[in-house]
């Protein structure tokens, strides 16, 4: 790339590194992951630079890049958690404030158990404000598709938000 073209992707990743990072920590919930993601985001990005026409495109090109390798990352053996019923450690009966208020934090914990197909649609149509027709050109998947994994992703999401909040108060 020629000094225009990297002082260009220079100002583009120093406007949106943040909100590429917040993205890829909703759809993998954990920080050091989401860096990572956005890493692997604007390498991508980089690398394409000088190929990009349509530079209005590229909000498109770098979440559709970050939802691949969120989903990708997900499918690794190495990054999948076991399942117990049983905790580490004992939990703390006496109930505090945070308990019994619901946060957005308890929102980002249930997104994580979420499945991952269905954790990126509900990113990009509710946290990024994409339309059904977009989510599906960013997924590269149909609208029907992307209209079912909103509706499952929605009702898993309500189920886990129902049995914290039953937990929980």
């Amino acid at each position: 790339m020629d000094q225009r073209d990297e002082e260009e992707f220079a100002e583009y990743f120093a406007a949106r590194r943040d909100a590429v990072r917040r993205t890829a920590y909703m759809l993998c919930g954990d920080w050091h992951r989401a860096d990572d993601l956005a890493q692997t985001a604007f390498v991508a990005l980089h690398r394409r630079w000088k190929k990009i026409r349509d530079r209005a495109a590229t909000d498109a090109y770098v979440r559709t890049t970050l939802v691949r390798a969120s989903i990708d990352e997900s499918r690794r053996p190495w990054r999948r958690e076991w399942q117990t019923e049983t905790l580490p450690e004992p939990a703390d009966d006496s109930p505090g404030l945070d308990d019994l208020v619901a946060t957005r934090e308890d929102l980002l914990a249930a997104l994580k158990e979420v499945p991952p197909k269905q954790r990126a649609v509900l990113v990009l149509r509710y946290f990024e404000g994409l339309d059904v027709t977009s989510a599906a050109k960013e997924l590269g998947c149909s609208e029907g598709n992307v209209k079912s994994q909103t509706a499952r992703g929605l009702a898993n999401l309500k189920q886990v938000l129902e049995r914290e909040v039953g937990t929980n108060g």
